[in-house]
């Protein structure tokens, strides 16, 4: 189970992340109240163990954008919400053709959702689909889940490596893990003690729970098999 610790705001926070056992970091370069400018990440990634990746959140950014936060934060991922370019992805892929870079293309619960899905699969430079929650004002870091049942009958079944976010917490993760079987899990407002803040017990048992429950997916799928 991949998970990822997103809307990082300081070097403790993202210490705190890696320390607790998660696969990224992630960090908002969009409009919110967990931005954070190129500065403060460039300030905070060379500080981060290697193996955990590095991701920025980018919401209406153009391709010189993505690619100079890449190059100057030590970014080994994007995340790509609405408004970036529709071909961001396979020219991110080819610029960055020497190195890895992990780009995660965000969708939102909503009718529709499988043509979205389709369209995704048919990026063969999108590593994985983040499905996440939205309002009226905010397109992530909502603390809002989607009608999880309601999804299960496109995501389960979609070959695409889903990454699940939106009203995530230590207490309901394990739930979505059981109904959504995702390859991953993100998580920003549920693990916070205010926003841009992290509480290290939540991230901690957030983590924890995740993984006892893929764990536990794990074991009933080789009971039935």
């Amino acid at each position: 189970m991949w998970v990822k610790i997103c809307a990082n705001t300081s070097l403790e926070d993202a210490l705190l992340a890696t320390e607790a056992g998660a696969n990224a970091v992630g960090f908002v370069f969009a409009e919110s109240v967990r931005r954070v400018t190129p500065a403060q990440v460039r300030a905070i990634t060379p500080h981060l163990p290697e193996s955990v990746e590095k991701i920025g959140v980018f919401v209406n950014a153009s391709l010189n954008d993505l690619i100079a936060a890449v190059q100057e934060c030590g970014l080994t991922g994007v995340q790509l919400h609405s408004g970036c370019e529709s071909d961001a992805a396979p020219r991110l892929r080819e610029r960055f053709s020497s190195q890895p870079l992990h780009i995660l293309k965000v969708v939102h619960f909503q009718q529709g959702l499988e043509v979205e899905l389709r369209v995704a699969r048919a990026d063969g430079a999108v590593d994985a689909v983040l499905v996440d929650s939205r309002t009226a004002t905010l397109l992530g870091g909502t603390g809002v889940r989607f009608n999880w049942k309601a999804a299960r009958g496109s995501l389960t079944g979609s070959p695409l490596r889903i990454v699940v976010a939106g009203g995530l917490n230590p207490k309901n993760v394990g739930e979505a893990i059981a109904v959504l079987r995702p390859w991953g899990v993100d998580v920003a407002s549920g693990v916070e003690s205010a926003p841009g803040k992290k509480d290290a017990a939540k991230v901690r048992a957030f983590v924890e729970n995740a993984r006892i429950a893929a764990l536990r997916l794990k074991l009933d799928s080789a009971v039935v098999g």
